[in-house]
């Protein structure tokens, strides 16, 4: 069955959306269509605003509303650890278990050569100006653990490696709750390599 022009054009702005296959662009556009029309401009309205008002925080790169971001501008942070990440859904997860209290540095990516990504389009120089304050001490590498993740951590490690500052990663290993019959040699590699004292 064929569908009217506008949803058409809707399902096809859909899915540009990740993860937004057609069948659910379909969806969501027919549940679009059904929602009450202060609903639907509602919608139209925040992703115009999202859109307007999000900018990148001229200290640590993340997603923003106020130029510098209410992380850096908490005077409560320690001020002397520095967390490195890829993207501004990294901040919110590790924001999430309200466990660190130091700043962020967001690289927007990871270097990926396959990609065409490589280190000049992230934000390392910018990074390298950060760590020449001297209150930073310790500079954690949060960086996903792929192969562009790990390879970006690795870069900048080589990097920061004369620096004098503490370079950390992420302890990586078995996921709580998880069966050792089921993990795989690499996470169980790297849980027996990240052991500590009990």
């Amino acid at each position: 069955m064929r569908h009217p022009d506008p949803i058409n054009r809707l399902i096809n702005e859909l899915t540009k959306l990740p993860g937004v296959g057609p069948k659910t662009a379909q969806r969501l556009a027919y549940h679009l269509v059904y929602r009450p029309a202060g609903d639907v401009a509602a919608l139209a309205a925040a992703l115009v605003e999202a859109k307007e008002k999000m900018k990148y925080c001229s200290v640590c790169f993340n997603l923003t509303d106020v130029d510098p971001c209410v992380i850096c501008s908490d005077r409560t942070r320690d001020k002397t650890i520095l967390c490195v990440v890829e993207d501004p859904r990294d901040v919110v997860a590790i924001e999430k278990v309200k466990v660190f209290r130091g700043l962020y540095h967001v690289l927007h990516g990871a270097i990926s050569p396959m990609e065409g990504r490589g280190p000049e389009t992230l934000r390392i120089k910018e990074l390298l100006t950060r760590l020449k304050a001297p209150e930073v001490v310790e500079v954690i590498l949060a960086t996903s653990t792929d192969i562009e993740g790990e390879a970006t951590a690795m870069y900048l490690t080589r990097l920061l490696k004369e620096s004098g500052i503490k370079i950390t990663r992420l302890a990586r290993g078995l996921p709580v709750g998880t069966e050792l019959e089921y993990a795989d040699e690499v996470t169980l590699t790297r849980a027996l390599e990240g052991r500590r004292e009990y």
